[in-house]
């Protein structure tokens, strides 16, 4: 697998902007002129759209972002139909997650881009199966990864946690993105301020809440332009 600019995305919990942060990344890899795709190792949760289709809502916010229609590329060997814990969601299933395959599907991704952005699935140490979780398989992978902090109360101690489980794994942080969320957290500066003070790494950007017409909707991806409202507040690491 040859890539030229590729990173691991993770966050410091569910729900904290992975896939916002992921779409516009693609985005911008694009517009450096490379041949930029997403990837997620698991997805958990399914919606039925008005055309009859289960999908995943990352999985098409990822798509959109690579310019691929619901007929090219799988972007994801596992999606998983309830929206819990991957471990949990493949158990009810009857699946075992096998971090061999997936680094098989990345493996054939490689062969067909330049640089693709693996999003993660909720935080760093997220089990996967009973010997194996989220953090095992980015080190696997052994991609730069580059943090998603969701600015709100228990941030700080939240990343910086992350940072450490990162660092432990020998993996190199690429920098690092705060993500407002919905509603802006009290003294949002200084918690900034706080995190660029402890934090080892690149400063990529501080997302703003999402304007009201750019907020998703649910079971839907993001749009377009949400992710390009992002792309405008965040830059590449060097």
């Amino acid at each position: 697998m040859t890539l030229t600019t590729s990173y691991f995305v993770t966050g410091t919990d569910t729900e904290v902007g992975k896939t916002l942060v992921s779409g516009a990344l693609i985005l911008k890899l694009k517009e450096a002129g490379l041949n930029a795709s997403g990837f997620k190792p698991v997805a958990a949760g399914t919606y039925i759209d008005s055309s009859g289709q289960k999908l995943n809502e990352d999985i098409e916010t990822l798509r959109l972002a690579s310019g691929f229609t619901h007929d090219q590329d799988s972007l994801c060997p596992y999606v998983l139909d309830e929206a819990i814990a991957p471990h949990l969601a493949a158990n009810k299933a009857g699946v075992q997650l096998d971090c061999a395959l997936i680094l098989n599907a990345l493996e054939d991704a490689g062969e067909r881009f330049d640089s693709i952005i693996v999003e993660g699935a909720g935080g760093f140490l997220v089990p996967l199966n009973p010997q194996e979780d989220l953090g095992d398989l980015a080190q696997a992978m052994d991609l730069p990864v580059i943090l998603v902090v969701g600015m709100r109360l228990g941030c700080i101690n939240h990343a910086l946690l992350t940072c450490e489980a990162i660092q432990s794994r020998q993996l190199p942080i690429a920098g690092w993105i705060a993500n407002t969320l919905s509603e802006e957290m009290p003294f949002l500066e200084e918690n900034l301020e706080t995190l660029k003070e402890r934090i080892f790494a690149p400063f990529l950007g501080l997302l703003p809440t999402l304007p009201k017409q750019h907020q998703k909707s649910e079971h839907a991806p993001y749009s377009i332009d949400a992710l390009l409202f992002a792309a405008q507040h965040i830059r590449l690491p060097d």
